[in-house]
């Protein structure tokens, strides 16, 4: 099983730089979006693949946050939202749900443009973290795709010393994602398979950052424990740019 995951930061925007045209030669199983920037009335039939049953929870605000889902496999049940009024109104989270199997394409919020967005990252996280422990409970499987807006470790972000003070890299956010891994037990797929490779997935527009590989790991699939024996590969592709994260791909030995 193939599952690709990727910030679009404006699907409209990534289908101009060609993703429409690279994504059907990746065998994928799933695809999650996020950053979608559109209302479902605003997509064509580009934008929804024939080969895949697609899924969007669209922010109630236009041209902002918004989650997308691809599934080769028609679901058994596709749950939008969490069922919180402040998170679910920006268009955060999908769920598709494939036997014992959840899919979930998540954005979770970014606290670099003001501090009252980084005590809304803040409360999600400790919601969100709740809602984790009982996900990991459940017995079901679980892979979440998305942007976390969290590098968790040194490696993980090119310029470490420098942003430790940025929202994104703060000890407090990085000791949440210690717990989500240690406390909880899920896996950060990509880390369980390349424990010391250094690989980026999103570079700000900014500068020369992507020329000089100044980028951050953010983009996750993370996975409940019994999942991480079925781990294969992962690659973050780079030979195009569709955004300014990258596509991550995984591969499962999942039916």
């Amino acid at each position: 099983m193939r599952v690709i995951s990727l910030n679009c930061n404006g699907i409209r925007a990534a289908a101009r730089k060609g993703f429409f045209d690279w994504l059907p030669r990746q065998d994928a199983d799933v695809v999650c979006l996020q950053e979608i920037k559109a209302m479902e009335d605003q997509l064509d039939e580009t934008f929804y693949p024939q080969e895949f049953h697609c899924y969007y929870h669209s922010a109630e605000k236009k041209g902002y946050s918004g989650v997308g889902l691809y599934a080769r496999t028609r679901p058994d049940e596709v749950i939008v939202g969490l069922g919180w009024d402040e998170f679910d109104a920006e268009g955060r989270c999908i769920e598709a749900r494939f036997g014992n199997l959840s899919v979930i394409s998540l954005y979770m919020p970014s606290g670099s443009s003001a501090d009252a967005r980084q005590q809304v990252k803040y409360r999600v996280m400790d919601r969100f973290f709740e809602q984790m422990r009982e996900w990991g409970a459940s017995g079901r499987d679980y892979i979440i795709c998305g942007d976390w807006n969290i590098a968790h470790r040194r490696i993980d972000i090119r310029n470490w010393r420098g942003n430790q003070k940025n929202s994104g890299f703060l000890p407090e956010e990085r000791a949440w994602m210690d717990r989500v891994f240690d406390e909880l037990g899920w896996v950060d797929s990509f880390r369980f398979l390349y424990p010391e490779r250094e690989q980026y997935t999103w570079w700000s527009n900014r500068g020369q950052a992507w020329t000089n590989n100044t980028g951050w790991r953010i983009d996750y699939q993370i996975v409940t424990p019994g999942l991480a024996e079925t781990l294969q590969r992962s690659a973050v592709y780079t030979d195009e740019r569709f955004s300014d994260h990258a596509p991550l791909t995984v591969d499962y030995d999942h039916p």
